[in-house]
Parts: C-alpha cells; sequence; structure tokens
C-alpha cells in the first residue's frame, strides 16, 4: 500500500531484455531517469522474480499486471512465458496479460485461449506497434472469447514513438463500431489517447459503458490539462491507474501526484484500484 491506499499498477513491462529492439531500451532510459530498474534484472537480462516482488513492495504496490507483447515491427518479441517466474514467485502480486497478433497468431483466438489458459486475467492488444486496426473482423472472435471468458480488453490508444510504429492505428475512433457490438465487454485504453486524441478517448469513456482508459505514461499532474474539456472528476471515474513501468520515475510519486489533484476520496481509491478490480475481481483475491 501507498499511503493507506491499496494500489493495482496495471501496465507494468518486465521483458527480457535480449528480446528487445534498441529503441525499447533507450525509452526506458529516457523516462525512468535514475530510477532503479535495472537492479532488477540480472546481468544476462532476465528479471529477477525475489527482486522485482522486494522493489514494488518497497513502492506500495499490491498487484502488478504483467504486459507481454508479440510486436516484431516495434519493440520485439516478449512471450508470456517470460513472465511465468514473476507469478510462480508472488502469484498474489503479479498477475498475467495476454497479447495476441493477427499477423502473427492464426486463429488468434486459439492462442488468447491458450495464454488466458496461463492464467492471464486481461488481453493486450497493440495495433499501433503491430500495424493492424483493432476493428479488423479477424479479431472479433478474440473479443468473443474475451466476453465469454470475462477477461478486459486492453488496447494501446494513441501515439508511439518507437521505430515500426504506426500511429494511425491508435486512433480510439476505430474502437467506436467494437464497443458499440460488444456492449458487455470491457475495453481499456490504454495510454488515455495520449498525443492528440484525448477527447476521442475520453468521449467514449464518458458515453460507454464499457470504456475505460489506463494513465500509462500520462504524468499525472497533467491530466488536468489533457482533459481540460471535461470534468476531470467525472472523467476519473473511469481511469485505471498504470505506470508504463519501467518507463516512470516512481510508481509510488505518481499515486501521491495523483493524490494531490484533489480528486474525491472515493474516486481517487477507484482510480489506484478499485476500478481495476471492478474488471478484473480476481485482483482483490489472494492466491
Amino acid at each position: 500500500m501507498i499511503d493507506g491506499h491499496f494500489v493495482v499498477d496495471a501496465h507494468v513491462h518486465t521483458p527480457r531484455l535480449p528480446t528487445l529492439k534498441p529503441a525499447w531500451l533507450q525509452w526506458a532510459h529516457d523516462f525512468a531517469g535514475s530510477y532503479p530498474w535495472r537492479s532488477v534484472y540480472s546481468a544476462s537480462g532476465e528479471v529477477v522474480p525475489s527482486a522485482m516482488d522486494e522493489l514494488m513492495e518497497a513502492e506500495g504496490v499490491d498487484r502488478v499486471l504483467l504486459f507481454c507483447e508479440y510486436s516484431p515491427r516495434a519493440t520485439g518479441i516478449q512471450p508470456i512465458e517470460d513472465n511465468l517466474p514473476l507469478v510462480s514467485h508472488n502469484p498474489t502480486r503479479f498477475r498475467l496479460v495476454a497479447n495476441v497478433n493477427p499477423y502473427l497468431h492464426h486463429p488468434a483466438a486459439s492462442e488468447v485461449a491458450r495464454q488466458l489458459d496461463l492464467g492471464a486475467v486481461a488481453l493486450k492488444i497493440h495495433p499501433v506497434h503491430g500495424a493492424f486496426s483493432p476493428a479488423d473482423k479477424e479479431l472479433y472472435p478474440v473479443y468473443q472469447l474475451c466476453l465469454e471468458r470475462g477477461v478486459p480488453v486492453i488496447l494501446h490508444s494513441g501515439t508511439s514513438s518507437f521505430p515500426g510504429s504506426r500511429t494511425s492505428f491508435g486512433n480510439p475512433e476505430l474502437l467506436s463500431d467494437v464497443v458499440e457490438d460488444f456492449p458487455a465487454l470491457q475495453f481499456v485504453f490504454a495510454h488515455g489517447g495520449r498525443g492528440w486524441w484525448y477527447d476521442v478517448a475520453a468521449f467514449l469513456a464518458l458515453a460507454r459503458e464499457n470504456v475505460w482508459l489506463d494513465l500509462a505514461g500520462l504524468p499525472p499532474k497533467k491530466l488536468p490539462e489533457y482533459y481540460r474539456r471535461f470534468d476531470l472528476t467525472r472523467l476519473a471515474g473511469k481511469f485505471v491507474f498504470g505506470t508504463d513501468w519501467p518507463g516512470v520515475p516512481s510508481v509510488a510519486a505518481n499515486v501521491r501526484a495523483l493524490a494531490e489533484l484533489g480528486l474525491p476520496a472515493d474516486v481517487l481509491s477507484g482510480v489506484l484500484s478499485g476500478n481495476a478490480i471492478k474488471l478484473m475481481p480476481s485482483l482483490a483475491r489472494r492466491s
């Protein structure tokens, strides 16, 4: 916990370093600054589960959603299996998030089912790094599977700086039909429409019960500026806390910066963990 708050970091990357393209390492270096994220890695580039667990404990993070990624164009391929040692070490704190790329996985739904069977509590798709539309009908069986399994779909929304990315696929408007076609499936727009789509993402979140925004990569003190056309307290009811670790100077610092925005206590609690638990009830339970 951080200052009495139960905290879920719903957007964390812990890849094996040899699987990454150089741009990812530069990104982590630039955005983490002096944050000691490299301290959880071995000399050969594997995460040391006990070290990562100790760091998250020191930061006060109660639950951590671990992302994998299959994006050879942009960042490389980081298989979900690489995160299994973390979950084995502390299955209460660490939880898996699946990932699928329709250019690599066919049929995509079969691969998602395989990863969900490993224990994933959500699915992340990265249209920008994979250069595909999240509205492609080929993904509809994936969305149907997630609906049947009761797991939310997290989608990158907004820009990305990695070479090989296709920013046009980060437009939240691409999901407008999908969220209507699957009204009972929960969608989380990662990065909240970062760049020039903040308004679109916020409008969809307020207009659709099944749309949420994660705050990964967004400095909390900038949120009033990014969403200045909206009532921040009302919009924060649809926020899910995430950092994009390791590209963050400190998880605890982000939590405290959020607290300084003056949100009502119940709204802040929802942002830091309550909304994530609504989407993924198993996060409330110890494994």
